[in-house]
């Protein structure tokens, strides 16, 4: 690995973060001068914007080949792994967090349902196909409409949403005469991101070569990480700014977004389809899907995310990176702390998470009888 690789892939990181702020702040500009909703605007333009480096790194590694397709796909299993025990565990510890009961209600259980239909499409061949990459892309034009329709039906929550967006982007009538400056932002975000993917893939690609790790580990690991940097912006400050539901918000809708449009997409445009490599499918799938699954029990006990349960997060995510490392490294201690947090830290975690789930739902359950 040479300086020059090094450089460049640091340089394709800083651009995407770049550009992915750019293309945020002018789409989301454009659409309060041209009286979208805010609301909308958060839930759609704001939430994928975040996403959009993953969206470019993963379209852009689909498109390279048969290596850069398994990059593409541990982007998206390891960034919307990152996005819950990394983001929310580092938000929780900021503060406690507050989860709106449509989360708990509907937006987890989707990312529950596209997290299992994942391990189903990848099992199906070991491969995610163009027609299966369509069909995700439709969901997320599907599940986008639902949300347009739904913010515009909520007329006061958008409008008591309006006055905190537009603190943020200014009201329409500021933003209107400078429509060509938004635009620019648009077009200067879109190709910052390009560019930074480019350099980014290329760079990662050649230290994986370097040290003899598979494109797989480095897309769920430097890449999955880097990628969703914007998110762990976005979730801290909104922490740090007591908009704790917003951290939560941007967290679930992006990972939607990034099964549904960038895998969809990804599958959409590679040649013969995203493989997908034995070792996703028999670990990292399925512990994105358990990550997704700990959210419901989590979010439901009080509608919030305690220090601990963020802690225990934060722990896991530690826990599955020294993973990656020691299995990628074929180290001896795979053989003890594998079967250790298969038999006994898993299970352990899960029991408590249920009893906790338990406890809730008898406890809201309780008013209810007595009444």
């Amino acid at each position: 690995m040479t300086p020059v690789t090094l450089a460049l892939f640091v340089a394709g990181l800083a651009l995407l973060i770049v550009g992915a702020e750019a293309l945020v702040r002018g789409a989301s500009r454009l659409a309060v001068a041209f009286g979208i909703p805010p609301l909308v605007v958060g839930l759609t333009v704001v939430a994928y914007g975040t996403s959009s480096p993953e969206m470019a790194v993963s379209v852009q590694s689909a498109l390279s080949g048969r290596g850069g397709a398994d990059l593409a796909l541990g982007n998206v299993v390891g960034s919307n792994i990152f996005n819950v025990l990394f983001i929310l565990g580092l938000s929780a510890l900021v503060a406690p967090l507050t989860v709106a009961v449509q989360l708990v209600r509907f937006d987890v259980p989707v990312m529950v349902a596209l997290s299992l239909l994942t391990l189903g499409l990848a099992t199906t061949g070991s491969v995610i196909d163009r027609f299966e990459g369509v069909l995700l892309v439709a969901g997320a034009v599907a599940y986008t409409t639902f949300l347009v329709v739904q913010g515009r039906r909520e007329s006061q929550a958008s409008k008591a949403a309006d006055d905190e967006f537009a603190q943020e982007y200014g009201h329409a009538g500021e933003r209107r005469g400078r429509t060509w400056v938004n635009v620019l932002l648009v077009f200067a975000g879109l190709g910052l991101l390009v560019l930074g993917s480019r350099w980014l893939v290329s760079g990662a690609t050649e230290i994986a070569r370097a040290f003899g790790v598979s494109e797989l580990v480095i897309g769920l690991t430097i890449v999955a990480a880097g990628t969703s940097l914007p998110e762990v912006a976005t979730s801290v400050l909104a922490t740090l700014r007591g908009e704790r539901d917003i951290a939560v918000g941007n967290v679930v809708g992006s990972n939607i977004f990034n099964i549904l449009a960038v895998l969809g997409l990804s599958g959409a445009v590679a040649p013969g389809g995203v493989p997908v490599a034995a070792a996703a499918l028999d670990f990292d799938i399925p512990v994105m899907i358990a990550v997704a699954v700990a959210c419901l029990p989590i979010f439901f006990t009080g509608f919030r995310i305690a220090r601990w349960e963020g802690a225990l997060f934060l722990a896991y995510y530690v826990a599955y990176t020294a993973w990656l490392v020691l299995h990628a490294q074929e180290h001896d201690a795979i053989h003890t702390v594998g079967p250790a947090f298969r038999w006994f830290v898993l299970p352990l975690t899960a029991v408590t998470l249920a009893v906790l789930g338990a406890r809730e739902w008898r406890a809201r359950r309780a008013p209810a009888a007595r009444g």
